[in-house]
């Protein structure tokens, strides 16, 4: 019997500094009431979803910064979403910015959970492929200072049983690395969910502009095939505080073929019937990974960080 989940890709245009937490979401809202008219059992929003992406700022004042960070979740302002979740029996995939306190010590993450049909919290990620830069430069058109507000994330790249199947997370820039699907593909992962803010413009190498939305298709869709995962992408786009974010929010198949994509830069719902068998075809054959990985040959992968001419 074929393991189908409807998924929603709920996709939000712009939000601005100056929006509301409550604003957001009850946009939020809005799209998991259109997903569940449309059959989802699951809704996936993007990295950073109740806030603007406010890494772009160059900030010094702590207080000014942990306006944009969550100190629990729920809480009062997002329990709504939790509520109707529950009511709808609606699962979701959040991004949002994580203070927290653990050992004694305040951290700050980029997190995303994954939230179940009853409303709960069953698996949490922390961003660990952070992109930027930690220290002011403002020769950039807008700064992008992940690497100061974020540390890196300390869950590793897990896997949860929830849905009737195996399900991962990441956040934005992990998309661009291979290690995050091939870790969670060596736990038998059948479906990627993961959000991202990306700008258009790339400051420190611009003639890559023409290039991000192919690029940003190309890294979802390699991983799907290369580990037999479905994998679905959602974007906070549109022009975002004087910054244009790509788009393309998808749904991709364990065969790498694109499923749906957002036509639009602003709030919109893409949904597909995923079959999470599908992926069985290329994890028993081209992408069998006890009868064809080598091991023993990959060691630099895990020994070095930069690169090393021989």
């Amino acid at each position: 019997m074929a393991r189908i989940i409807t998924v929603g890709a709920a996709q939000l245009g712009p939000i601005a500094r100056s929006e509301s937490r409550i604003s957001v979401v009850n946009r939020l809202i809005d799209l998991m009431k259109q997903a569940k008219s449309m059959g989802c059992q699951l809704v996936v929003y993007p990295e950073l979803a109740l806030t603007t992406f406010f890494p772009r700022w160059y900030m010094e004042d702590q207080a000014e910064i942990d306006q944009f960070f969550e100190m629990a979740m729920p809480n009062p302002v997002v329990q709504p979403l939790f509520d109707l979740s529950a009511q709808l029996e609606i699962g979701f995939y959040l991004g949002y910015a994580e203070k927290v306190e653990e050992h004694g010590q305040i951290h700050r993450y980029n997190t995303s959970i994954l939230v179940n049909q009853r409303g709960e919290i069953v698996g949490k990620y922390r961003k660990i492929h952070l992109p930027g830069h930690a220290e002011h430069e403002p020769w950039r058109a807008f700064q992008h200072l992940e690497k100061r507000y974020f540390e890196v994330g300390d869950l590793g790249f897990g896997v949860w049983r929830a849905f009737n199947g195996i399900f991962g997370m990441c956040i934005c820039n992990d998309r661009r690395w291979p290690e995050t699907y091939r870790v969670m593909g060596l736990q038998g992962v059948e479906m990627v969910l993961l959000g991202y803010n990306t700008p258009q413009h790339v400051p420190a190498a611009p003639e890559q502009d023409h290039l991000n939305h192919f690029h940003n298709l190309l890294s979802m869709q390699a991983g799907a095939y290369q580990n037999g995962t479905w994998v679905v992408g959602v974007a906070k786009c549109g022009r975002e505080e004087g910054c244009d974010l790509i788009g393309d929010s998808c749904i991709v198949a364990p065969s790498g073929e694109l499923i749906a994509k957002c036509r639009t830069v602003e709030d919109e719902l893409i949904v597909a019937q995923c079959d999470l068998d599908a992926g069985a075809s290329y994890k028993n054959t081209i992408f069998n990974f006890a009868a064809h990985r080598q091991p023993q040959h990959y060691q630099r992968i895990c020994e070095q960080a930069g690169t090393v001419l021989l």
